[in-house]
């Protein structure tokens, strides 16, 4: 990881920009909080944003991996190492197909879709008490995780004026880190509650329950038909 990583750091060092750079005036304390105006007036950006917020603030099941692994799945070390990777590899598994086969109309749709695909795996993950369909549904958290991601980002990206995108892109970087970390905190605090599985049950049709709400309250972003 720390060879890529320094590999990445060194050909992003390698890039040159093409034209003339304008200059720029001196930043104010009011284009500190511009990034965070314009995803406030901006319906799809914002609902784009803050569905990930809470959808993964509230699905954080992968958090309680040690405890299913130990109580409820028995399978000791092993099972816990195979669990964790089962997101990744639905994930990877996803990207394949989405590299060659692009989602090219109601993008939108999509990702409310996949957001509850993800709610519900989270939920037959929390009443398995097979190891073989745990990693199933969690191989499907993952896979629906990718298509959200991919298309969040884009639409970001996109609808994002050049001016814009460094202060837009600092705001969902936020959100993003925001939701795994309180996601966690979330389900550990939960399960201390009520107990691991009605925990992650709870987190999976919070989860469905936002992305149909979402729905309702973002109809711009609904109605996404592509990403150009």
């Amino acid at each position: 990881m720390a060879t890529f990583s320094l590999l990445a750091g060194i050909l992003t060092g390698l890039i040159r920009l093409q034209g003339d750079v304008l200059p720029k005036e001196p930043p104010t304390f009011d284009d500190l909080f511009a990034g965070v105006r314009f995803v406030r007036d901006n319906p799809a950006i914002l609902g784009t944003i803050s569905l990930d917020l809470f959808a993964v603030l509230l699905g954080g099941a992968t958090a309680l991996l040690p405890i299913y692994a130990h109580d409820i799945l028995q399978t000791g070390p092993w099972g816990l190492g195979v669990l964790r990777a089962a997101p990744a590899a639905g994930a990877q598994l996803m990207t394949a197909a989405l590299a060659r086969h692009a989602i090219k109309r109601r993008v939108g749709m999509r990702m409310f879709q996949a957001v509850i695909v993800f709610g519900l795996a989270t939920v037959v993950f929390a009443l398995s008490h097979l190891i073989w369909l745990s990693l199933l549904a969690l191989a499907v958290m993952g896979a629906a995780d990718m298509v959200s991601v991919v298309i969040r980002t884009s639409l970001v990206q996109l609808a994002t004026p050049d001016a814009m995108r460094g202060r837009v892109g600092a705001v969902n970087f936020l959100f993003i880190n925001a939701s795994n970390q309180l996601g966690q905190f979330e389900s550990g605090l939960t399960a201390a509650l009520l107990g691991a599985m009605p925990a992650a049950v709870l987190g999976g049709v919070g989860t469905v329950a936002v992305a149909l709400l979402w729905m309702k309250l973002f109809p711009a972003l609904r109605n996404v038909e592509r990403l150009e």
